[in-house]
């Protein structure tokens, strides 16, 4: 499965999105977009992104722009991983 789908599968279920998950697209706005995507929300999803990708966010990584869209998360993650 591709780092797109995989980080939309945990934003669908870390976010209760249910039946929207499957229509989150790289363009997706999430902050300001989505009701659920709260300040709690993005712990939680940093916690499942981090346990599924093996991968760990520094502090000042977490920003506006890389929870901008559903694509620059994919991008974060996937820089991640090619580090």
């Amino acid at each position: 499965m591709a780092t797109f789908e995989r980080v939309r599968d945990i934003l669908t279920k870390s976010l209760g999105l249910g039946e929207r998950g499957p229509r989150l697209q790289p363009s997706t706005a999430l902050l300001g977009e989505i009701p659920e995507f709260d300040s709690m929300a993005v712990i939680n999803v940093v916690s499942a992104l981090e346990e599924q990708f093996d991968i760990m966010f520094e502090d000042d990584e977490i920003n506006g722009d890389v929870f901008e869209t559903v694509g620059s998360l994919s991008a974060f993650v996937e820089a991640k991983l090619s580090a």
